[in-house]
């Protein structure tokens, strides 16, 4: 049987719920809430999202435990709901997925007071995100993130997309949702590889922004890995907030929001190369991560850096990506959607918390700091 995480009790309003951190993009400002999904409804109303119809986007493994449950909520608060769901997955962000999901929205009948609540994970959230975007020239979308790395990351910011042979998240936009729920308890039922995928997310704003945010993950390593609920409820909303503070001295990515980019230039080339699905988005940027640290204390050996390159191997990988050509992951950089003139921008650290983007370094060093990050053993989950 599934397991909803919903009662199937009359509709009760929930309390409305105060936001722990907020983003403003111009003139708008949109709250993020850590609530249960229960909450929708409450939150809908109070932001002024009550069109009659509410359209919901969410993937197959994510449906089975919390679409009968909102769907229920919001049916009992008179909202009419159609939804569409997708395969699970990153090849979800494609054209032709985008296509159907195009069609089913259209064929329901939206209009631009339409509602679209993207629920699941950053694959959903991406791909329903650009679908928000432009729809309509722009319909209300609402991030209700199942997943760590979407609760910590792909939801707050605004970047939506789908990805291209080419390379990963190459066709998008900048579209800033309504607002953000977190509801904490979804990640309980996060299968343990994409439970511990998000904790690269999480781990990398610890390394960028608060060394102490970044020790005490380390510290609390075990707790992390097992899900211990008190470190999980103190963890994510302070991971989140850091998000939230990024991108919001930085909506577009013109400064400082690129410091967010440690590890993915080296990441999104490891998932093109291995093939989209081998590793998760979490597992690449862990290794991606390695890399870079590895580079960081090439140019600035620093004792910190290296024992941060220690404690983040420690984190588990379920592939071996070592065979990969360091090559072939050059060639792949060199089509990122960041790179500038023709030059690759990297995210290096100067020590903890201390980040900058350069494009100025001996290609010969960043081919030793590959070597060394694919040789390093990663530790299977199997």
């Amino acid at each position: 049987m599934p397991r909803y995480f919903f009662d199937t009790n009359p509709f009760q309003m929930e309390a409305l719920p105060e936001p722990f951190a907020s983003v403003t993009h111009g003139q708008q400002q949109y709250p993020i809430y850590k609530a249960r999904l229960r909450a929708i409804p409450s939150l809908l109303d109070a932001h002024g999202l009550d069109g009659s119809t509410t359209f919901i986007v969410t993937d197959e493994n994510v449906a089975e435990l919390y679409l009968p449950g909102i769907q229920h909520d919001l049916e009992a608060s008179g909202r009419r709901v159609r939804y569409h769901i997708v395969p699970p997955g990153e090849k979800s962000k494609s054209f032709s997925e985008l296509q159907k999901l195009y069609n089913a929205a259209l064929e329901t009948g939206i209009d631009r007071q339409t509602p679209l609540l993207a629920l699941g994970g950053g694959v959903v959230g991406d791909l329903a995100g650009f679908a928000a975007a432009t729809l309509l020239r722009g319909i209300p979308l609402i991030h209700l993130p199942t997943s760590l790395i979407a609760q910590v990351d792909s939801s707050i910011g605004g970047k939506t997309g789908i990805n291209h042979k080419q390379g990963k998240n190459l066709i998008g936009s900048f579209y800033q949702p309504e607002f953000v729920c977190l509801d904490i308890t979804t990640v309980n039922t996060l299968p343990l590889r994409e439970w511990t995928s998000g904790l690269a997310e999480v781990v990398k704003h610890g390394l960028i922004a608060d060394a102490r945010f970044f020790d005490k993950i380390v510290r609390h390593s075990g707790d992390m890995l097992s899900r211990e609920t008190t470190s999980i409820e103190e963890v994510i909303p302070r991971a989140a907030s850091i998000k939230a503070g990024i991108v919001e001295r930085d909506l577009h990515e013109h400064g400082v929001r690129a410091h967010l980019n440690f590890g993915h230039t080296f990441g999104h080339a490891l998932e093109k190369e291995c093939g989209y699905g081998t590793l998760t988005h979490g597992e690449a940027v862990f290794l991606g991560m390695r890399v870079a640290l590895h580079l960081s204390h090439k140019l600035h050996e620093k004792q910190e850096l290296k024992l941060a390159l220690d404690a983040i191997t420690d984190f588990p990988i379920n592939a071996d990506p070592s065979s990969v050509s360091v090559e072939a992951l050059m060639r792949a950089m060199k089509r990122d959607k960041k790179v500038k003139q023709g030059r690759v921008h990297y995210v290096l650290l100067k020590g903890l918390g201390d980040p900058y983007v350069t494009a100025d370094i001996d290609p010969a060093v960043i081919r030793e700091s590959w070597y060394e990050a694919l040789n390093s053993s990663p530790v299977s989950l199997q």
